[in-house]
């Protein structure tokens, strides 16, 4: 068994609330929301960090936000708006280590976010 919870989420060892599947990606509801639509895309892959990425993942990383945009029209969020985020380390707030994108939406969002 990983010690990585979104592997062990996508290996379906922990249920989650999944909103979008396909061979690279798996993006589901967190189960501790910051705003009243809180999704994760998280890629079957492990990279542990964005400064994990290399040159090739940029594909991948455009499939993520695609991929957010199609969650966020399917949850009704397109016209009124949302934000996207990666965090990346501790001081960037990444408690996961492996790259995950948030989509917030739902409410107005603030700047800089509290």
């Amino acid at each position: 068994m990983s010690d990585d919870l979104f592997l062990k989420i996508i290996d379906r060892e922990i249920p989650a609330d999944i909103v979008h599947e396909d061979d690279e990606l798996l993006a589901f509801r967190d189960i501790d929301p910051k705003a009243p639509v809180h999704i994760l895309v998280v890629p079957k892959r492990r990279i542990p960090t964005i400064n994990d990425l290399a040159g090739d993942d940029a594909g991948l990383v455009g499939r993520m936000v695609l991929a957010a945009r199609q969650i966020a029209n399917d949850e009704g969020l397109a016209d009124d708006g949302y934000r996207l985020v990666f965090n990346c380390n501790d001081n960037g707030g990444q408690s996961v280590f492996h790259i995950h994108l948030h989509l917030l939406g739902g409410r107005q969002m603030q700047w800089p976010p509290g």
